[in-house]
């Protein structure tokens, strides 16, 4: 085994594995060979977005976007919330550094506001008070030796580009998504060496073109509760406008900036391990079409230049098609996947198999069954959030399937957590003691090791969150921080979870040295 991966994977056994092993009981531990090899550029960080964390919505010139009309309409968030302040993290980012450093976290992942910087997008000025602070966040970060990794686009786009053409329903975004990346290259690049385009651009496309959960709010009347929409047609053209945008974004990047600033570029998509409800062949056939109509959607056209084969044999036309232009974007592809994983669950099919008329996907998903339990046992244990169910093996196994279909592109975790109810009467003390979380982060680093040590190429983890935040939908109701917030005076505190991150991080220091 590699010497540079044997630390990682003893970095992990110290960091993670030992949670609950004192500081002095760390320190008698023997190191493995060659400690000067650790890969010190490995990213251990935790994860953000402007939009749940910066607040400031309309300070220093910065125009609407799409998340800021949305939640000022009234049904859409469970507590009737929004971001117009979220964290303040825009003006109180130098406390949230403080906080890193304190946890000795190598690196940061927050997200731009392209309203921000392009309130109208590329039909106005480029506002240079968002530069002015994005530069002094960027240069902060660095002065504590915390690497940034930025999104260009997490959920949040300019509604002045919804109300000109349609957003992600239009072409003309491409342009406009790549004019906002040159913009972003230009001025933080020099300093920015890893980038992610857009994250989850497959929950984007479900939920405000199928759904109509998330804005724009469209789709069909037996999808959701939308005026406008067409949830089997309208999520491919908004997906495929997502994958030319970061196709545009990535050949600005490698055409324009990359050789000389010496960064890496890549996407983050929503996922999930899927296991097969049983042995049955339809129901392995089902696990795959699962993958593919959820990941694999974005990942093979970026990736090999076409549309995963079971949506092609399913969608047939539904289903655009990339011009020849649009393959020669693409051949430029991506240097990194970014996943986002929390969870797994079981998968039955429907398309060959009879199920029951309203539990299962349509012809336009997949025509498939996601459950969560099999003869009354959970996939994991349950959380708070109905949808979460800890399955640390499923990072291992996600890792590998994705080591195996994309040629070992390396991988990036961009996102692993759990959360807490928010819960008014319990008291400070016990929403501290997140022992949940901790084991949690111990089980699912401890699978990610295992994937390392079969051959993956993994260069970062990043945890959700630093901090308990706006959690869309929810609002304020659901806790993913490793920090607790007040969201009366927003004064953070650190959980069980951040101090014992802090210890361990320490403590490998000091075996390195």
């Amino acid at each position: 085994m590699d010497s540079s991966i044997s630390i990682i994977l003893f970095a992990f056994s110290v960091l993670f594995s030992s949670f609950m092993v004192s500081f002095s009981q760390i320190k008698n531990l023997s190191i493995v060979k060659e400690p000067g090899s650790f890969p010190r550029n490995f990213l251990f960080g935790t994860a953000s977005s402007c939009y749940q964390f910066e607040g400031a919505f309309l300070s220093d010139g910065k125009g609407l976007n799409n998340w800021d009309v949305f939640t000022h309409e009234t049904g859409h968030i469970a507590d009737g919330s929004n971001g117009d302040i979220a964290l303040d993290q825009y003006n109180r980012y130098q406390e949230d550094i403080k906080l890193m450093e304190d946890m000795g976290v190598n690196s940061f992942r927050f997200s731009i506001s392209w309203a921000r910087i392009l309130p109208k997008g590329m039909y106005g000025g480029v506002n240079m008070a968002g530069i002015q602070h994005y530069n002094k966040l960027i240069d902060a970060l660095l002065q504590k030796d915390i690497q940034p990794l930025i999104t260009l686009a997490h959920y949040d786009i300019p509604q002045e580009l919804e109300e000109r053409y349609g957003g992600w329903l239009s072409p003309k975004i491409q342009d406009d998504f790549g004019y906002y990346g040159d913009i972003c290259f230009k001025y933080f690049g020099d300093r920015v060496k890893y980038w992610v385009t857009i994250n989850e651009p497959n929950v984007m496309a479900v939920r405000g073109y199928r759904l109509g959960t998330f804005p724009p709010v469209r789709c069909s009347g037996s999808f959701g509760n939308c005026t406008f929409g067409n949830s089997e047609k309208e999520p491919f053209i908004a997906a495929h406008n997502m994958i030319l945008s970061h196709a545009a974004a990535v050949t600005i990047y490698r055409t324009k900036y990359q050789e000389r600033q010496g960064g890496m570029i890549g996407i983050s998509l929503n996922t999930q391990w899927y296991e097969p409800f049983s042995n049955s062949s339809q129901d392995n056939y089902a696990t795959q079409r699962a993958r593919s109509f959820v990941y694999n959607w974005f990942l093979d056209a970026i990736i090999f230049g076409k549309y995963p084969e079971e949506m092609q044999k399913i969608l047939g036309n539904n289903l655009p098609i990339f011009s020849r232009n649009d393959m020669k974007k693409l051949e430029n592809g991506l240097d990194f996947i970014g996943l986002n994983l929390y969870t797994a669950a079981y998968i039955k099919d429907c398309l060959y198999s009879v199920c029951e008329l309203g539990q299962y996907s349509s012809w336009s998903e997949g025509s498939y069954f996601r459950a969560t339990e099999k003869d009354g046992v959970y996939i994991g244990e349950p959380t708070t959030m109905d949808w979460l169910f800890v399955y640390p093996q499923g990072m291992e196994k996600l890792v590998m399937y994705m080591k195996d279909r994309f040629n070992n592109t390396p991988i990036i975790i961009t996102e692993n957590g759990i959360a807490e109810s928010d819960n008014p009467n319990s008291s400070l003390e016990d929403a501290l003691n997140d022992t949940q979380r901790v084991e949690y982060m111990h089980s699912y680093l401890n699978s990610l090791a295992n994937a390392m040590r079969e051959g993956a190429d993994v260069r970062g983890y990043f945890a959700w969150s630093l901090l308990d935040n706006f959690e869309w939908l929810e609002g304020y109701t659901k806790r993913f921080g490793l920090h607790y917030v007040n969201f009366t005076n927003l004064q953070r505190t650190p959980k069980l979870s951040a101090t014992r991150v802090s210890a361990a991080t320490v403590a490998v220091v000091n075996l390195l040295l």
